[in-house]
């Protein structure tokens, strides 16, 4: 009859580890008994640091989330199955947000390129990155130049953090990588930034598959926006890989007023001057043939993309309020669902109807014109799971036939 045995000096490190590793419900008699089968077995590799952890239960992939802003991939991800292992902001005002929006307690909030990418970071499956698109904006780069600050990959501060994401995926493997920026990233710098990107990618062992969305069919809202979803030639078959296609848009999208409030705060109407500079400022473009100015849009309208500076004076998206004086901005409750942060998302993480504000409305504003919509993400990783469920059954059929 076996004994029970207990095992004694253990050190800080060792139960330390034995915390961070041991599944969620899951004893610690059950974790160290799994351990020992799986050493006589030889079956699999043990984990040999913090970063490795078991697949928690109940998800249908893992993922990891870099500069994570205030949760778009996030949201969409978690609403197809998958389990977000480790999230990365610095960003404190972003920050705040997605640990509130999304339950999350271990946010890291570092500079991800001072992460030991191995120890740090857990294997996953899946990982996702909106890495910072002002580097290779119309607008990002315009501003720069007016500075006469480089840009694109030649922005230290910001264009090399996507080698950051390489040096990740070089270390950690993960079977797909889904990268999303702005439309502009084909172009910079006369495409040599589009061949950089795609050139590392493939040296990685990576086959990549891009498209550029625009979320009008899922949001009020024209935003186009570069996805790049990448497969590992070494996880997948190439009939895996090629089985990939971008979603079908709906065929019809929403319109303004499903989204604006029926009595918005009158503290949103601009003011008297800021209204008559707008009209001038737009008036003095038109007279020169240029399109500058503000968009001025009613409930059946879509509107133009909201950016990040839309706390300046709203005029990229100003909503036609009836029996106002001048327009007004969108409220922030309104601007989280002109990007799908919707009542769908809210509920998901026990929020109720809508997600909670947790930072001023001038924050709020720079975050919602920074993110991803996770409406988009959503149909994205559906067609993601496809491919990783397909890789899943064959991998399951190859070990039954042994």
């Amino acid at each position: 009859m076996p004994k029970d045995l207990l095992v004694r000096g253990l050190s800080k490190e060792d139960t330390d580890w034995i915390s961070s590793a041991k599944p969620v419900g899951m004893t610690q008699s059950e974790f160290l008994k799994a351990i020992i089968q799986q050493a006589r077995s030889a079956s699999t590799k043990l984990p040999t640091n913090k970063a490795s952890r078991a697949k928690p239960r109940g998800s249908a992939f893992t993922f990891i989330d870099l500069f994570a802003g205030i949760g778009g991939f996030h949201l969409g991800m978690h609403s197809v199955g998958g389990q977000c292992v480790f999230s990365n902001e610095w960003d404190k005002y972003a920050a705040r947000t997605y640990s509130e929006w999304t339950r999350s307690t271990d946010l890291s909030t570092e500079d991800i390129r001072t992460l030991d990418h191995r120890k740090d970071i857990p294997d996953h499956d899946v990982l996702l990155a909106g890495f910072p698109c002002q580097p290779f904006s119309i607008a990002g780069v315009s501003k720069k130049n007016s500075l006469g600050r480089k840009h694109g990959f030649s922005d230290l501060e910001q264009g090399n953090l996507f080698f950051a994401i390489c040096d990740i995926a070089n270390a950690k493997r993960p079977p797909v990588m889904i990268l999303e920026n702005v439309k502009n990233l084909r172009s910079h710098d006369k495409g040599n930034t589009w061949r950089v990107i795609n050139e590392s990618l493939d040296a990685l062992g990576y086959t990549v598959h891009s498209a550029v969305i625009d979320a009008k069919r899922w949001v009020p809202q024209h935003r186009e926006r570069i996805f790049l979803v990448c497969f590992s030639r070494q996880a997948f078959t190439s009939e895996e890989i090629e089985s990939f296609s971008f979603p079908t848009p709906p065929q019809e999208g929403p319109v303004l007023n499903s989204i604006l409030e029926q009595n918005p705060d009158p503290k949103y109407m601009i003011t008297d001057k800021l209204w008559a500079y707008l009209q001038a400022y737009a008036e003095k473009h038109r007279a020169k043939g240029n399109g500058f100015g503000y968009q001025l849009v009613s409930g059946q309208d879509i509107s133009r993309t909201m950016s990040a500076r839309y706390y300046k004076d709203g005029s990229e998206i100003l909503i036609h309020q009836p029996g106002w004086r001048n327009p007004r901005r969108l409220t922030p409750s309104e601007a989280a669902n002109l990007m799908g942060f919707t009542s769908k998302f809210a509920g998901a993480f026990g929020h109720g109807d809508s997600l909670p504000q947790v930072v001023s409305d001038t924050q709020a504003y720079k975050q919602f014109g920074n993110s991803v919509s996770p409406l988009v993400v959503e149909a994205v990783g559906k067609q993601v799971k496809k491919v990783l469920v397909r890789r899943r059954n064959r991998l399951n059929n190859e070990t039954k036939a042994l």
